[in-house]
């Protein structure tokens, strides 16, 4: 029997006790080991750019130019972060900058031709790293999986 299954046994055979706090039971602590196993595997998939640099050229992909902040905002980042990864995927290429055309304050940002292939030769590794991430669970536990997540997100 695996450590996660003898925890998930664990708690569910256990009454809750308001009084005790056991760290490896907490759903932040699950879910941050969680997300260490999944940047472990994207790492060992695509070593060249970090989970919000492709989900940034991804995304890009997807709804083509768009405002910094707007690309943030459907990312999941602030506006800080973001500005960092853009700032890392324009020095190398992938993305380029232009002022809106009415509201000079406003970076738009969009895919290069380079970042485009780039973005286009990764989609099918990031398939296969959402497989073996996913990989211990069957079918029916993805799904209800991903519901799960979406609730919490």
């Amino acid at each position: 029997m695996s450590a996660e299954d003898s925890l998930l046994k664990l708690v569910e055979a256990e009454e809750p006790d308001e009084n005790d706090y056991r760290l490896q039971e907490q759903v932040g602590f699950i879910l941050r080991k969680a997300h260490q196993r999944h940047v472990s595997i994207f790492a060992a998939h695509i070593a060249d750019l970090t989970p919000p640099q492709f989900a940034a050229l991804a995304k890009l992909r997807d709804v083509g130019e768009t405002s910094q902040n707007q690309l943030g905002t459907l990312i999941a980042m602030d506006a800080a972060t973001v500005k960092g990864v853009i700032d890392r995927l324009k020095a190398r290429g992938l993305v380029e900058l232009s002022k809106h055309e009415v509201d000079k304050r406003r970076l738009l940002v969009n895919l290069t031709a380079e970042g485009r292939d780039a973005v286009e030769r990764l989609i099918p590794l990031a398939r296969e790293i959402t497989q073996e991430t996913l990989a211990p669970l069957s079918a029916k536990e993805i799904a209800t999986f991903m519901k799960l997540l979406a609730k919490l997100a």
